[in-house]
């Protein structure tokens, strides 16, 4: 099942928001300021590819002072636009009954797009 959800997900979207994502990380990534930001970016573009399968897995090191400022720093500049659009596809996709397996994909994405330090897709 997870590998035909991969397939439709990335024709149907998933593709071009990977693509976003790394895109979006090689631009944070050209300020030496924001290299940790562009590579979570990066890692989340890759995340998008294949979201059918996996789980979000919490560190050991998620509850350190850097992991929480990093979050906050993301929050604040990039966090909250890429999970409120994660959440509005969710809910849109939420409606239709063939949707509810890509809504729950959208849902698991907005919490690695929220709080990506500290956190990991495997």
């Amino acid at each position: 099942m997870s590998f035909i959800g991969n397939i439709i997900w990335l024709i149907f979207g998933g593709f071009m928001s990977g693509i976003g994502y790394i895109i979006g990380g090689i631009g944070i990534c050209a300020t030496i300021i924001g290299i940790p930001f562009g590579i979570k970016a990066i890692n989340l573009g890759i995340a998008t590819f294949t979201p059918f399968g996996k789980e979000v897995v919490v560190k050991p090191q998620a509850d350190s002072l850097l992991a929480i400022l990093f979050n906050l720093i993301w929050i604040v500049l990039f966090g909250w636009g890429i999970a409120l659009s994660h959440l509005i596809w969710g809910i849109i996709l939420a409606i239709t009954i063939v949707g509810l397996p890509f809504a729950k994909q959208h849902f698991k994405l907005m919490i690695l797009a929220l709080l990506p330090f500290g956190r990991d897709f495997a």
